[in-house]
């Protein structure tokens, strides 16, 4: 075939070409994030700590006398492991994009996707959508496994008792919005360490800082960050000074937005 044919097929029979759709974008990231050898671990770990850890935590604390006081709540201690899970479902969030600005993979799924944009809410909605599947799962069996063994001291509590179905779904939910917290800071820092830091430290050491705080701060300041926030909705009567239980959710998933759309403008300036 000569040159000038081959030219004059091709004008003829152009390739086809998929229409780049959120869609499409959705399902590319969902077959990334599936087939990462650090998913299915990851998440096992996040799983095996909220119920494996949190029915043995529940076990030593009522056998070694911990279930005495006021304070002492069924539902809450069941799954009080959520502290731990979330630093495996907030470490795989970042990794979930800072990994591939360390491998240079975000070159070939921004060129992809010319916008840019619909990579991180696919990245987004997809890990969200995992998580929340998940940590639902691990928390309904956490409850029922902590109600078991609290059964034989006569502590048990049941889901439709005042708050706990709030305690139970709302772990799941607050968990969802600290992977996403961790897609974000993933996306605005670039760098898996340096986004990992930083996520825990907002949730985990700000809280500490804040109560060094003078004492008339505190109630003005420690409620609104934003792992306090969340966590009162984690609480049957929320702790003073708290938040209540869904504005308190509202406004740490009001934090994830926020962050989540720093990221989306510096995706667009920035370079890959």
């Amino acid at each position: 075939m000569s040159t000038a044919t081959a030219t004059t097929l091709r004008k003829e029979a152009p390739a086809q070409q998929g229409k780049v759709t959120q869609l499409r974008v959705i399902n590319s990231e969902w077959i990334k994030l599936r087939t990462l050898r650090s998913t299915p671990i990851t998440l096992l770990v996040a799983v095996a700590l909220m119920v494996g850890l949190g029915i043995l935590f529940t076990y030593l604390r009522v056998n070694h006398g911990g279930h005495h006081g006021d304070t002492f709540n069924g539902a809450e201690m069941s799954l009080a492991m959520y502290r731990l899970a979330q630093l495996a479902v907030g470490v795989l969030g970042v990794l979930l994009i800072s990994g591939e600005y360390t491998t240079g993979m975000i070159r070939a799924s921004l060129s992809a996707v010319p916008k840019r944009l619909p990579v991180l809410w696919a990245k987004a909605a997809v890990y969200g959508a995992v998580v929340l599947v998940l940590m639902t799962v691990a928390s309904v069996i956490a409850f029922y496994g902590g109600q078991a063994v609290l059964t034989s001291h006569h502590l048990n509590v049941s889901m439709s008792a005042p708050g706990v179905a709030r305690v139970v779904f709302g772990t799941a939910l607050y968990l969802t919005v600290v992977g996403l917290l961790g897609v974000a800071f993933g996306a605005l820092i670039r760098n898996s360490a340096g986004a990992i830091a930083t996520l825990f430290g907002v949730l985990l050491i700000l809280p500490d800082l804040a109560d060094l705080l003078p004492a008339s701060w505190i109630p003005n300041v420690v409620p609104y960050l934003p792992s306090e926030a969340g966590g009162a909705l984690l609480q049957i009567v929320p702790e003073s000074p708290s938040m209540a239980p869904w504005s308190g959710f509202a406004l740490m998933a009001g934090y994830a937005v926020v962050l989540l759309a720093a990221a989306a403008v510096l995706l667009k300036r920035r370079d890959a």
